[in-house]
């Protein structure tokens, strides 16, 4: 048999569809996948994990988070700045990567974000 790369997520996909298709809420593993799908390019898949997730745990700022850089990448950019704001006001605080994101890309000129980032933002 031959070896996997170490970068190659392929075996991860795999085993975490595995694992998913046996435990269906298992959120780590929805968690997981998402990201991996994403990384890989399926941004799809990575927004339907998302999905799921955010339905699985409504209150996880995180998982919100996590969404709304789906539906930036799927080039929605009003359903990723409500679900941002979502996840802001479940407590979501890291600004510093928020800034740095890639993901969000697509969000950094727009009123909607700096509005955020205004609100996030140390005030002195």
């Amino acid at each position: 048999m031959a070896r996997q790369p170490k970068n190659d997520p392929s075996f991860d996909i795999s085993f975490y569809e595995s694992v998913h298709r046996r435990v269906p809420a298992y959120t780590d593993v929805i968690e997981l996948l998402g990201g991996l799908y994403t990384k890989t390019g399926r941004i799809a898949d990575g927004l339907r994990m998302d999905r799921k997730l955010v339905r699985l745990l409504p209150d996880n700022a995180t998982a919100h988070y996590n969404l709304a850089c789906s539906l930036a990448l799927s080039k929605r950019r009003a359903d990723a700045l409500r679900t941002l704001r979502k996840a802001v006001s479940l407590g979501y605080s890291d600004l510093n990567w928020m800034l740095r994101d890639p993901d969000l890309e697509s969000l950094k000129d727009t009123p909607g974000f700096q509005q955020l980032l205004e609100k996030l933002k140390p005030q002195s």
